[in-house]
């Protein structure tokens, strides 16, 4: 059964993964709210829960890998590729770009599902995307557990996520107020942009 988005928010609350205050996020935007999904993926039961409805989606897809961002889709993209039963790797960072190390290969014409915890703008899917491209492998489809964007972020025609919420999100020279008075927190994986 998938859970509904009230299911899904209900989980993230009672785990403290849907944080509140003022946030800087990968995309270098700003949000009064922020998904810490790695919060909830801690608990198996929540872990597959999240990840079977992703994998289902993409069961008829003939996917042969699952590929990550690191770091947070690397769980994720483990647990669907576990329930798919094909291999998974991730793409890391290496100087500022995104890069398969660690011996990880793609092979030509091979069917690649991008597997990604949260996404707002695309931004790391993107970068993941082009390296399978770069492999001449394929990209079969690109799953998410939460879509920031709800929905405007399209990244591939067969695209599918859990959770679409239109959460807020502020370039930094455009902040209301309230928010403005906040310390901003960089709670995910990246560092933090360097501004201009």
């Amino acid at each position: 059964m998938v859970p509904t988005k009230e299911d899904v928010l209900s989980i993230f609350k009672s785990t403290g993964a849907l944080l509140e205050g003022h946030f800087l996020l990968s995309s270098g935007l700003h949000s009064p709210n922020y998904f810490q999904c790695a919060k909830v993926l801690q608990y198996p039961k929540y872990l597959t829960m999240l990840c079977e409805p992703i994998a289902a989606h993409f069961a008829n897809a003939q996917i042969q890998v699952v590929i990550s961002p690191a770091l947070g889709g690397v769980v994720v993209g483990t647990e669907v590729g576990r329930l798919l039963g094909v291999r998974t790797i991730f793409a890391e960072r290496a100087d500022g770009i995104m890069t398969l190390r660690r011996g990880f290969e793609l092979q030509p014409t091979e069917r690649c599902l991008i597997v990604e915890d949260v996404v707002t703008t695309g931004g790391s899917v993107r970068e993941v995307m082009k390296i399978v491209e770069e492999h001449n492998a394929v990209v079969a489809g690109v799953g998410f557990i939460v879509d920031r964007s709800n929905g405007k972020v399209k990244l591939s025609d067969n695209q599918f996520s859990l959770l679409q919420m239109d959460v807020v999100a502020y370039q930094p020279d455009d902040l209301p107020p309230e928010l403005a008075r906040l310390p901003a927190i960089k709670p995910g994986s990246r560092p933090k942009p360097q501004l201009p």
